[in-house]
């Protein structure tokens, strides 16, 4: 029933996202510079968001009101797009959303990891993970019908996505339910302090990570820039979505056998690759290419960076680890989307593209040299957080 919400609601997001960037510069005349600012500060409310809603539902024993109450304001504020006169509206509207993803995603993370027994976790999040980017290739196709119709009906697409939206809703409602848990054992406030040593350098080297991952706006900006049509940018996100969509499940299933920290590995270095392909890009076909190929290391990363924080974390202070975790990844993507424009408008558009891929490709180095610590750390008692 999660990736049935998650599939609704990125098919209703997915159909706003990739036309957002273009419409803000098309539109509404924003600099690139501000449409990261956007972006920065919409993605690190998200995340610091997640500490205190992960926490509180460790704390009250329940998931699904959270859930609820996050979907619920996501799913409301984007309609409300089409009413954007300007860039510091959209801004508003943008961290409503966000606001909403981070109420929602931490308690909905340890759901699903409650709903899965250990050696099953990496294919449940996979799972969840392929019906989600389902959902995500289903908006931007819809995205671009509208667009083929009428090239400037942006506004249209963000009054469409209240059909998914809505229905997401519903679901999340009258279908979801907690798996059911006890209470007890978590802090009076959120912290940290529930970190392992091995949790903490992972989280230290996903934050590096997350540095260099600014939002996926510069991505679209950056295809609008090497001559691709507004009208079919959305087809290069159902590309990138249906790849990942394909690959999700495989790859979780495949963690659970060959370990999560060696996929991690490999997306973190195929993401750099890609960024790498978006520096030296030259034409218009050029990112047809990189978003299918960009579907490969999403895939072995986004399910898969909270699963194994998952197989890090005690059971009873999961949400609060899950939380933590993500606020520490929003201290790191504050900074990112803001300075990849900052790079875009003031050295080349290149610029933020080659940034990104040098940090990414530190993040996987510096996993893959901590892996054999790591991986022995793990084969002893850190199915426990400790205090």
């Amino acid at each position: 029933m999660m990736g049935l919400v998650s599939l609704l609601t990125d098919a209703s997001s997915e159909m706003v996202y990739p036309v957002l960037p273009l419409f803000l510069a098309n539109v509404l005349g924003a600099p690139v510079a501000a449409i990261g600012l956007i972006e920065s500060l919409a993605e690190a409310a998200a995340s610091f968001t997640k500490v205190g809603s992960g926490w509180l539902s460790d704390r009250v024993g329940r998931r699904k009101p959270l859930i609820a109450l996050g979907y619920t304001m996501s799913n409301m504020a984007k309609p409300l797009l089409a009413l954007s006169a300007t860039w510091p509206a959209v801004l508003a509207l943008r961290l409503t959303d966000r606001l909403g993803k981070g109420v929602r995603t931490a308690p909905r993370d340890a759901l699903i990891a409650e709903s899965a027994e250990r050696g099953e976790r990496g294919r449940a999040f996979g799972a969840h993970r392929a019906l989600d980017t389902l959902g995500a290739a289903i908006g931007p196709l819809v995205a671009w019908a509208v667009l083929t119709l009428s090239p400037d009906a942006y506004r249209t697409v963000f009054l469409v996505s209240t059909i998914p939206g809505s229905l997401a809703i519903v679901v999340v409602l009258f279908a979801v339910r907690d798996a059911g848990r006890e209470r007890g054992g978590i802090p009076s406030a959120p912290s940290l302090r529930g970190f392992s040593k091995p949790l903490a350098v992972f989280t230290a080297i996903s934050g590096v990570f997350a540095l260099a991952n600014s939002s996926d706006a510069l991505l679209i900006l950056r295809a609008q820039d090497l001559g691709a049509a507004p009208a079919v940018i959305p087809l290069m996100y159902v590309v990138f979505n249906l790849a990942g969509a394909l690959l999700s499940g495989p790859f979780g299933t495949h963690s659970d056998t060959v370990g999560r920290r060696r996929l991690l590995v490999f997306g973190f270095g195929g993401y750099a690759l890609v960024y790498l392909g978006f520096a030296l890009a030259r034409s218009a076909v050029s990112p047809w290419l990189l978003f299918a190929l960009y579907g490969i290391p999403y895939a072995a990363t986004e399910g898969m960076t909270r699963a194994y924080v998952c197989d890090l974390a005690g059971p009873e202070r999961r949400g609060t680890v899950l939380g933590a975790y993500t606020f520490v990844l929003g201290l790191a993507a504050l900074p990112s989307s803001a300075l990849a424009g900052v790079l875009w408008d003031t050295v080349s558009h290149s610029a933020p593209f080659v940034f990104s891929a040098v940090l990414m490709g530190a993040a996987a180095l510096a996993l893959l040299v901590t892996g054999s610590w790591l991986d022995a750390q793990r084969s002893g008692d850190l199915c426990g957080a400790r205090s």
